[in-house]
């Protein structure tokens, strides 16, 4: 195949490709046309339908009449046959239902509402504060978006400013009133959903201590209602492993470009507590780690209707505060450890006639002796005239006179000395000849330049003996000499 018939071949080949992109793009348009999405849809009502729902209405007119009840009735049959109990847990899992069906209607106000103001998804991610937010600007932004001390009623005070400062600078249009319509009546749902979620926490809370009364001891009636609320129910929390108890109730914080060192991780219910909040802030994370523990086993114990009275949630709070009494406690003191006890009596020391006689040469030599010493009345002379007050002493001294020359005698014992090895080596180069550092026997006009009869000269080195070769030197093993074979003549027969 030539060169342009390859070319031609590419070209066939893109061509191929960009038609199958074309259809293949024709199939997607069809499929994200059936897919459902938020903005096809104008009413809130054909996303959410849980406040339409009969048993969601039948369930909140029983919470108002056990809310309406001034004095909380008795238990009188088994727990599970009791109506509070079976209502508690029919609320505690409809309020998972709740939250799941406050995020839809979030979405679909987020999807209506992003015409007028895009950027406010970003800037508040809460969702309940979202739905406040925009019920509360509607169209009007300009104006209301303003207004700080009504949106601080909603938001945080940094969020406040700066939604007012984007809310002045955005590019969205305006709704149309079916839209606007469309979005008040979302907010409103939102809103009636959330009440109806904090009378659910409000009649857990006081029937708390029938469904799980060692949960109550540990947290309270309160906490422990918003932890069974959340997790849906006293049996999905039961399953949970105490690194998710942990978490159940934290929020997304909302940062707006600010710094995020004031912001805490992980922090939900628990880490809110009164027990956590009472320790110092380096020792609040341990302490909640500790309590979501004993949280856990406490909730797996009123699962199985074990503990009525609330004993073992009772023992698991002691621990819970020993534990952290323990963590509160300052290290040990690191005692001072004292010095041994000094001994009085005498080291042992080496003696002997060999330790005698090594101070012996190493001591003090006369001389020496002599320049500690000074005479009285006589001005000393400096050394070298630097060091004030470091002289000879009487080393120096002359004799005195009329009398004879007096100097100091030489000790034997403090004489320098040499080692025999040295003195072998000395005496050795000395009887050939060798010269010395210390002294030499040879006269100062001795040479080792000879005159032979070559007629020439000839340096003789004296410390290389001659090699003499001979009979009377070569021995049975000598290197020159070799081994005699004898042969034997062989006997005839």
């Amino acid at each position: 195949m030539s060169l342009a018939d390859e070319l031609l071949a590419d070209l066939e080949d893109e061509e191929l490709v960009e038609e199958t992109e074309q259809d293949g793009g024709e199939g997607l348009e069809e499929v994200d046309e059936q897919l459902p999405s938020m903005s096809v849809y104008d009413r809130v009502g054909s996303v959410a339908k849980l406040l339409g729902n009969q048993n969601y209405k039948d369930l909140i007119n029983k919470m108002q009449e056990q809310l309406n009840l001034k004095e909380i009735p008795p238990v009188t049959k088994p727990l599970e046959a009791d109506p509070q109990y079976k209502l508690i847990v029919e609320l505690s899992g409809l309020a998972a239902e709740v939250d799941q069906e406050l995020n839809v209607i979030h979405k679909f106000v987020r999807d209506k509402y992003e015409k007028r103001f895009p950027e406010l998804e970003s800037l508040v991610p809460n969702a309940l504060e979202y739905l406040a937010t925009v019920k509360l600007l509607g169209n009007d932004i300009s104006t209301k978006g303003q207004n700080k001390q009504i949106l601080s009623e909603i938001l945080a005070p940094a969020t406040c400013i700066v939604v007012s400062v984007t809310a002045s600078t955005t590019q969205g249009k305006a709704l149309e009133p079916d839209e606007l319509a469309a979005v008040q009546e979302a907010c409103d749902m939102a809103e009636q959903l959330h009440t109806d979620r904090l009378n659910m926490y409000q009649l857990v809370e006081s029937r708390m201590a029938l469904i799980a009364p060692n949960l109550c001891e540990i947290l309270g009636a309160g906490t422990a209602a918003m932890i069974v609320a959340k997790a849906g129910g006293l049996a999905p929390l039961a399953r949970l492993p105490a690194c998710n108890v942990l978490i159940l109730g934290a929020q997304k914080k909302t940062l707006s470009g600010f710094s995020s060192t004031a912001v805490l991780p992980h922090a939900g219910f628990l880490f809110f507590h009164p027990i956590v909040q009472g320790v110092p802030p380096d020792l609040r994370q341990k302490a909640s780690r500790l309590l979501a523990a004993k949280t856990t086993l406490a909730a797996r114990v009123d699962f199985i209707h074990e503990s009525s009275d609330g004993s073992i949630g009772k023992s698991l709070f002691e621990q819970i505060k020993q534990k952290i009494e323990k963590m509160l406690e300052p290290p040990p003191v690191k005692a001072a450890k004292p010095l041994p006890k000094p001994l009085d009596k005498a080291s042992k020391k080496r003696g002997g006639r060999r330790v005698r006689k090594m101070k012996e040469r190493l001591g003090m030599t006369e001389l020496r002796k002599k320049s500690n010493r000074m005479n009285f009345g006589e001005l000393a002379e400096d050394v070298i005239q630097e060091n004030m007050g470091f002289s000879l002493g009487q080393a120096l001294s002359g004799p005195s006179s009329g009398s004879r020359i007096r100097s100091a005698t030489i000790d034997p014992k403090t004489r320098a000395r040499m080692s025999q090895k040295l003195q072998k080596t000395m005496e050795r180069q000395r009887s050939m000849g060798g010269v010395t550092s210390i002294r030499s026997r040879a006269a100062g006009t001795a040479s080792s330049v000879t005159f032979t009869p070559v007629l020439g000269l000839e340096i003789v080195n004296p410390t290389v003996k001659p090699d003499h070769v001979g009979s009377s030197s070569t021995t049975y093993f000598s290197p020159s000499a070799s081994f005699v074979k004898v042969q034997t003549p062989m006997l005839r027969h």
